[in-house]
C-alpha cells in the first residue's frame, strides 16, 4: 500500500530513533515502507515464531507479552517493536531468530513496516540506531526477568491437580480411631479421608468382604470409592481426647461427615478460598487425576498450596490465622495489598486480584471473632457473621470499608445475651479498622445493634424494605441484599438470604423502585460522547468511576437477578444467571460483563499507582491521564451503562415517589 510520504517522514522525524538521523537518510525512509492495518486482537507477531519485520506504530496501541502471557510493555503511537530479532548489541544480527515476546494489538492500528533488509542497510549507515534499538531490548529484556521471578496470574491459575498427593493414605470408616492415630503417625499426615466402598459407616474396614482388618496400613489405595468422611489431627484432639471419648471407637463416631470436597481442575485459589470460607485446613479431590476413576484421587492441604504459592498475597493471609494484635494484622493486610497490586501489571483480571482482597478479609474478620470468643468465651447462642456490599460480591477493592453484620438465633435474648454480642461486635469492628479496613461511613456494622437481629427479625425486615417506598429502606435493601456469612452458623444467614430473595422476586412494586434508582444514576458521559468531568472541588477534572460506572452495574445485576430469583451474590454470577433464566439478553449481559471487568480494572490499576506512590486510594481519575484506548473503552462502558438505564426507564416510567 502506498503511502504519503511526506506525512510519514514528518511523524518519523518526530519520533526516536528516526528524529535524529540525517536529513536526507530521513526523506529517504518513507519509501522504505509500507503501512498496514491489524484489527483490534490480532496477533502481529507471536513468541517461538521469527520475525523478520520491523513494525512502527503510526496509530493505534500493542500490547508486549512474554512466552507466559505476562504483560510487559503497552506501546503507543510512534512507539515500535519487532527489533529484538533484527539488532542485537554487536549490530545487526544474524538469521531472523524466534522472538521472545507476543505483540497483540489492542485496538484497530495502523503500523509502518520495514523489511530485514532495509533495516539492516539504516543501521549500517547509522550505528546509533542500532545502539537505541539494543537498550529498549535490553529494558523490556529486565522487565521480563523482573516480573518472570513469579506471575500473579500463573500462581493464581496453578491447578490443584499440580500440586495434589495422588497416592493419599486413607482409611475405612470401621477403623478404630487408635488405628487411624497410628497411621497418620507413621505416615506423618495430618488427616485421613475416610472411603468405603459401600458407604455404610457402620461396619469395620475388611478387604474383600472377608475378615475384619487390623493392620488399617493393609487398607486399599483411595481409588473409585465413595468418600464418606474425613479424619484429622484436630478431630483427634478436640472429638477424642478432649470428649473422654474411647480410641476402639470407630472412625465414623468422630469423624467429619460428608466434607467439603474440589475437583482436579479448581486453580489452587480457588481451592485456598473454598477452605478459607469453609474454615478448614484439607480437601479430598474427587476424580479427575489421570488414572483416578471418579472416587477419590487425592487430598490437598491449605498448607500445600502455602508452599507452591508462598511468595503470593494468599500466603500473607495465612499469617493471619496466628496474629495476636492489631499491629500484626496491620502489616500483613498492608503487606498483601502492596502485594497485590503488583499482581495487577503481570497479567491478573481484576476479578483475580479483587477476591486476593476479599479472602484477606475475610481471613481478617475469621481471626478476629476467634480472639473475641477467646476472650467471650463461647457464645451464648449459635450466630452467623456477615459481610455486606462489595466484600460479600467478593469485588474489594483497595479503598473498600467495612459493611457486617450478625445474624443471630431465634432463641437469642437481648436481656440475657446482649452485652456478649455488642462486645463482640465491637472488638471486631474496631479490630478490622484499626487493621486498615475503614469503619464504615453509614454505621453498618455489627457493632451497631440495628444491625445485630435474629433469623426472624432479619426477615421482618426485609419483608418491610421490600413493601415500604422510602429511600432508607431502598438503601438498606440494596446492601443487605448482598449479603454473604463468613464465620459461625453460616445456615442461620443462608435461611434470611433465601427468604429475602423469594420475596424480591414476586415484588414487582420493589423492582420498579430499584428499576428507577439505576436509571437515575449520573453517568458521567455527555450527549455527545464526551467524558463529562467534575469542574471544581479536590477532585476537580476527574470523573468518578464507581459512583458513575461500576455501581450502576451492580445495581443493574441485582435487580436482574432478583427478578430472577437469583440468588447468587457476585456480579459476575448474577448476570450470567439472569440472562440464562431469561431476564435479560445475552448480549446485555455480555456488555455489562464487559464493561464492568473493564471499570473495575481501571479503578484497581489507578488505586495501585496512588498507593505505590503513596497516596491515598479513591475512584476519582483523570481521563487526560488515560491512553485514547482506555478513553474509548471508558466511553464504551459508561455508553452501555447508559443504554441499560433508557431500557429500564421506558419499562418503569421514573417518579418521583
Amino acid at each position: 500500500m502506498s503511502v504519503e510520504l511526506d506525512e510519514v517522514r514528518k511523524f518519523l522525524g518526530e519520533h526516536e530513533p528516526f528524529s535524529h538521523l540525517p536529513d536526507d537518510e530521513l526523506r529517504a525512509l518513507p519509501a522504505k515502507m509500507e503501512i498496514i492495518y491489524v484489527r483490534r486482537g490480532e496477533t502481529v507477531i507471536t513468541a517461538g515464531q521469527p520475525n523478520d519485520m520491523l513494525y512502527v506504530i503510526r496509530s493505534g496501541a500493542v500490547d508486549v507479552l512474554d512466552s507466559q502471557d505476562v504483560l510487559l510493555d503497552r506501546r503507543g503511537t510512534g512507539r515500535f517493536f519487532g527489533h529484538s530479532t533484527i539488532v542485537t548489541k554487536g549490530g545487526f544480527g544474524a538469521d531472523p531468530g524466534p522472538s521472545r515476546y507476543t505483540m497483540i494489538a489492542v485496538e484497530d492500528s495502523l503500523l509502518l513496516t520495514m523489511e530485514r533488509e532495509e533495516v539492516r542497510g539504516l543501521i549500517e549507515r547509522n550505528p546509533e540506531v542500532a545502539r537505541y534499538f539494543a537498550g529498549v531490548s535490553e529494558r523490556i529484556r529486565a522487565a521480563a526477568e523482573r516480573l518472570g521471578v513469579r506471575s500473579g496470574s500463573d500462581a493464581l491459575r496453578t491447578l490443584v491437580s499440580d500440586l495434589v498427593d495422588r497416592d493419599p493414605v486413607s482409611v475405612d470408616p470401621g477403623a478404630t480411631v487408635r488405628e487411624a492415630a497410628q497411621l497418620m503417625s507413621s505416615n506423618g499426615i495430618s488427616c485421613l479421608p475416610v472411603i468405603s466402598d459401600t458407604a455404610d459407616t457402620g461396619g469395620r474396614g475388611s478387604l474383600d468382604g472377608g475378615d475384619e482388618v487390623d493392620d488399617v496400613s493393609l487398607l486399599p489405595p483411595v481409588s473409585g470409592n465413595e468418600l464418606v468422611g474425613i479424619i484429622t489431627d484436630r478431630d483427634l484432639r478436640t472429638r477424642v481426647i478432649a470428649e473422654g471419648v474411647s480410641t476402639d471407637s470407630p472412625v465414623s463416631a468422630i469423624m467429619t461427615r460428608d466434607p467439603f470436597s474440589t475437583t482436579a481442575d479448581t486453580t489452587a485459589f480457588e481451592a485456598m478460598l473454598m477452605m478459607s470460607e469453609q474454615g478448614v485446613h484439607h480437601l479430598p479431590v474427587v476424580g479427575g487425576l489421570e488414572g483416578g476413576g471418579d472416587g477419590v484421587t487425592g487430598v490437598i492441604s491449605a498448607s500445600d498450596i502455602m508452599r507452591a504459592l508462598r511468595n503470593d498475597p494468599i500466603y500473607l493471609t495465612a499469617d493471619l490465622a496466628k496474629a495476636t494484635d492489631a499491629e500484626q494484622m496491620r502489616v500483613i493486610v498492608k503487606d498483601t495489598a502492596e502485594m497485590t497490586s503488583g499482581f495487577i501489571g503481570r497479567g491478573a483480571s481484576a476479578e483475580e486480584v479483587s477476591e486476593i482482597l476479599t479472602v484477606c478479609l475475610d481471613s481478617l474478620a475469621r481471626r478476629l471473632l476467634v480472639l473475641a470468643e477467646e476472650t467471650l468465651g463461647p457464645p451464648p447462642v449459635p450466630y452467623a457473621f456477615i459481610v455486606l456490599g462489595s466484600q460479600a460480591r467478593r469485588a474489594v477493592g483497595f479503598s473498600s470499608d467495612q459493611d457486617n453484620g450478625l445474624v443471630l438465633h431465634n432463641s437469642y435474648d437481648e436481656d440475657l445475651h446482649g452485652e456478649y454480642f455488642a462486645e463482640l461486635g465491637r472488638m471486631v469492628c474496631t479490630g478490622l479498622g484499626e487493621a486498615g479496613q475503614q469503619l464504615c461511613p453509614g454505621d453498618m456494622m455489627a457493632m451497631n445493634p440495628a444491625w445485630r437481629m435474629t433469623v426472624d427479625q432479619w426477615k421482618d425486615s426485609f419483608h418491610s424494605w421490600v413493601t415500604a417506598p422510602h429511600p432508607d429502606a431502598l438503601l438498606n435493601a440494596q446492601t443487605f441484599f448482598d449479603m454473604r456469612p463468613i464465620y459461625g452458623a453460616r445456615e442461620l444467614a443462608d435461611q434470611v438470604h433465601r427468604y429475602s430473595v423469594a420475596l424480591a422476586r414476586s415484588s414487582s412494586r420493589f423492582h420498579a423502585r430499584l428499576a428507577a434508582l439505576v436509571a437515575r444514576a449520573e453517568t458521567p458521559l455527555g450527549i455527545f460522547r464526551g467524558l463529562v468531568v467534575q469542574r471544581g472541588g479536590d477532585y476537580r477534572n476527574t470523573l468518578n468511576v464507581k459512583s458513575g460506572g461500576t455501581a450502576p452495574i451492580v445495581q443493574i445485576a441485582r435487580l436482574y437477578a432478583l427478578m430472577a430469583g437469583v440468588k447468587a451474590v457476585g456480579t459476575h454470577q448474577r448476570l450470567a444467571q439472569a440472562a440464562a433464566k431469561g431476564a435479560l439478553t445475552q448480549k446485555a449481559a455480555r456488555d455489562l460483563t464487559e464493561a464492568f471487568n473493564f471499570l473495575k480494572s481501571l479503578s484497581l490499576r489507578h488505586q495501585a499507582s496512588q498507593l505505590r506512590s503513596g497516596g491515598e486510594a479513591n475512584y476519582h481519575i483523570d481521563p487526560d491521564s488515560l491512553g485514547k484506548l482506555d478513553r474509548e473503552n471508558l466511553r464504551d462502558a459508561f455508553g452501555i451503562i447508559k443504554g441499560i438505564q433508557t431500557s429500564l426507564a421506558v419499562k418503569y416510567p421514573v417518579r418521583n415517589t
